[in-house]
């Protein structure tokens, strides 16, 4: 037996359609929020001369995902979103 649902009402595509274009910003300012923790408590970790080679590797990735964020941001002129200009 499948669960019926009632069809939006047009207020309601309305509304979502002006929403969903800001789900890839509000992840992207997620994904740079974690990366950015990681990244400061591995950089830590370097200071204290206890860094694997993986925790290097993490490091990088965590890098790596923080500069994406932060073009994906920077292209849509919403850096404010991670404390940016």
């Amino acid at each position: 037996m499948s669960a019926r649902t009632a069809p939006l009402s047009p207020a309601a595509v309305e509304a979502m359609a002006a929403l969903t274009p800001q789900f890839p910003l509000v992840q992207a300012a997620a994904e740079y929020e974690t990366a950015a923790v990681h990244a400061a408590q591995l950089a830590g970790l370097a200071e204290s001369g206890r860094m694997t080679d993986l925790d290097a590797d993490s490091l990088a990735v965590a890098e790596d995902v923080m500069a994406a964020a932060y073009a994906t941001l920077a292209a849509a002129g919403r850096l404010d979103l991670i404390g940016g200009a």
